[in-house]
């Protein structure tokens, strides 16, 4: 007896579970096999699987851009790609007006509480004057100051070193989970360099024709004459009717060159509107990226527009498996959900670097009718950290469809065979059933 609960040991692990764990535990195997969850294929290739390989960008692309980088001759380009990833990854967002009157309120109470202790004869309108004096000079002291980006050639050809091939990376990362969808049409906002068209055109070929919202660089050649992508039309500003809109939105690391959370939001409206079937988002895996991103997400799910032009409802697709709040955000708020890809990066010199790319991503979807009902025995989970491979056993955390994270021990003879190396050939930002316990409505492997 443990606590207020009563233990057993389970006759196929035989460790130390609670009653309804030995149920649990004894029905996940059986659950796997009945159910068919690997469809007939490899557990190295389970329905879960959405890592790729280290990440070459397109030859075609590559030698497009060493052209451009060769004939520029950028002194130092290497260092200052280095200085420039370091600079966009540790950006931070501006602080909002009504935080900053938070904080300045919080400040001033602070200080008087202080003096007051001082001074218990009371305080004057001399001693006040001082009091905000500090506040003001504690805030210019504490609070971020953002450094705005003006994007000459100069500096779009180090960003073109730095980005190009962690951006492309982080776009194709994202692979289709939708079997049967073909996008027909690609508005890729902000585009910048091209990386959300290069990736959707690996993945879709030529059937997309592809609206570009601004770029930072041409290629020069027979790009105009022979383009590689066929179909892509660059413009400043969006179609206003609202009736046009397009199969696939991408918006890649543009939402944080947005500096107030107004901006974002009317952006990620306009966005919405022209959605058609997916939204997908993408920042960097910082805690700020992460929190534009969660931003972007109540604003679509919870806010309403005044006036609605398409009727159907928002569905969130990945990464998160459900739609309640982040519970990142709220247990580990100083750790970003993010994901990680290994990419070959720029031959800026001899060789080529093999990098890691973090990032954040969200995918909304339009949705005709309200969600059908699972037939399954499981519900996918989301692995939001790396997953460690130990003998006999595999620790990983997930984030679960009722909106918790759970870290699981997962081992062959408690969860069978199938189960156990489906999760050992998993990583980070896949996918693992969480199979539904038999006498309750609650979702568990084992933990």
């Amino acid at each position: 007896m443990l606590g207020s609960r009563m233990y057993v040991k389970c006759t196929r692990c035989h460790v130390a579970l609670c009653l309804k764990d030995v149920q649990r535990c004894q029905s996940s195997a059986a659950h796997l096999e009945q159910d068919d969850f690997l469809k007939g294929g490899p557990h190295r290739k389970h329905p879960g699987v959405t890592n790729l390989k280290t990440v070459r960008l397109p030859e075609q692309l590559q030698v497009a851009a060493q052209s451009v980088l060769k004939r520029a001759d950028v002194k130092s380009l290497s260092e200052k790609a280095h200085k420039l990833s370091n600079f966009l990854w540790s950006r931070k967002r501006v602080i909002e007006t009504s935080q900053l009157r938070e904080k300045a309120v919080l400040l001033e109470k602070k200080f008087l509480e202080q003096e007051r202790d001082i001074h218990t004869d009371g305080i004057d309108h001399k001693l006040e004057a001082q009091i905000r004096e500090r506040v003001l000079s504690e805030l210019r002291r504490t609070t971020y100051r953002r450094t705005p980006l003006r994007y000459d050639e100069d500096l779009g050809l180090v960003y073109m070193a730095a980005r190009l091939a962690g951006g492309y990376a982080a776009v194709l990362r994202i692979k289709k989970r939708d079997p049967v969808f073909v996008p027909y049409s690609l508005l890729d906002f902000g585009s910048g360099l091209g990386t959300g068209t290069w990736a959707s055109h690996t993945l879709w070929g030529d059937s997309l024709s592809t609206d570009k919202n601004v770029h930072l660089y041409q290629t020069g050649g027979n790009e105009v004459d022979n383009p590689v992508i066929k179909q892509v039309y660059s413009r400043q500003f969006l179609p206003v009717s609202p009736k046009v809109q397009f199969d696939l939105v991408i918006t890649a690391f543009s939402l944080s060159e947005l500096a107030t959370l107004d901006e974002r939001v009317n952006v990620i409206f306009t966005l919405w509107r022209k959605t058609n079937s997916y939204l997908v988002l993408v920042e960097n895996g910082t805690k700020d990226g992460h929190q534009i991103l969660m931003e972007a997400r109540d604003t679509i799910l919870k806010r309403e527009e005044e006036v609605k032009h398409d009727l159907r409802r928002p569905s969130i697709f990945a990464p998160c498996t459900h739609e309640l709040p982040c519970p990142k955000l709220i247990k580990q708020h100083v750790v970003p959900c993010n994901f990680s890809q290994f990419i070959y990066s720029l031959p800026l010199l001899k060789s080529q670097e093999r990098q890691l790319e973090k990032f954040s991503y969200l995918i909304i979807s339009r949705s005709d009718e309200e969600k059908p009902q699972k037939t399954e025995h499981w519900e996918m989970a989301r692995l939001i950290s790396q997953v460690r491979r130990r003998p006999r056993h595999v620790q990983c955390q997930l984030c679960c469809t009722n909106g918790e994270l759970k870290q699981l021990a997962v081992m062959a003879r408690c969860h069978g065979k199938d189960m156990y190396r489906c999760v050992r050939s998993s990583d980070w930002g896949d996918l693992l059933p969480m199979f539904h316990a038999e006498d309750d409505d609650t979702t568990t492997i084992i933990y």
